[in-house]
């Protein structure tokens, strides 16, 4: 199976993560240490920041990591939006917009901004819930060599029913998709 094709801006609603092995998007406290020392494809990064045109997030992660001026390593600069049920004891960041709406009028505000670019989602609680509204257009995580143990999901929806998805690389849409690690013992 192939590794993902280039990346498009076509206006899309895009749910992006790097993800341990066991299914976290951040370590306890919104931590993000553990992603540090993993190899990505070359030009990856920049993909992404030539293809997004918006980013819609959280008011915890927002909160644990307010400096947006870091996202994709500084390589991309646009509209973040914030969504939160209390903006008012919010601290101020230049390009941050935070919003008290419904997700759906976020999303709708978020993709105006994008100017046909995508809009990507850093929430695992915001994506949930567009993706319960159908309102999400790709998944697109990138699963690093790590298991966490604890921290936030990227889906969690206890007694909810599954959803199902479609691999968009490779032949066929239904495959499983394969990966083999070993341990690596501390030293």
């Amino acid at each position: 199976m192939a590794d993902t094709e280039r990346q498009t801006a076509r206006g899309k609603v895009l749910w992006h993560f790097t993800m341990s092995l066991d299914g976290f998007v951040a370590g306890p406290n919104h931590a993000m240490d553990w992603m540090t020392g993993f190899s990505v494809r070359p030009g990856l990064v920049e993909q992404y920041a030539e293809t997004t045109g918006a980013v819609l997030g959280g008011r915890d992660g927002f909160d644990a990591y307010p400096d947006v001026s870091g996202i994709y390593g500084g390589a991309w600069q646009g509209p973040v939006f914030v969504l939160t049920h209390h903006p008012e004891d919010a601290q101020p960041a230049d390009g941050v917009t935070f919003l008290i709406c419904d997700v759906a009028e976020a999303l709708r505000i978020g993709l105006a901004a994008a100017g046909g670019k995508n809009l990507e989602v850093f929430s695992a609680t915001i994506g949930r819930q567009l993706l319960e509204r159908g309102l999400i257009d790709e998944i697109d995580l990138h699963i690093a060599p790590v298991l966490l143990g604890d921290g936030i999901r990227l889906f969690d929806n206890p007694g909810g029913a599954p959803v199902r998805l479609e691999l968009l690389n490779g032949d066929d849409h239904s495959a499983t998709v394969n990966v083999r690690y070993h341990p690596v013992l501390a030293r």
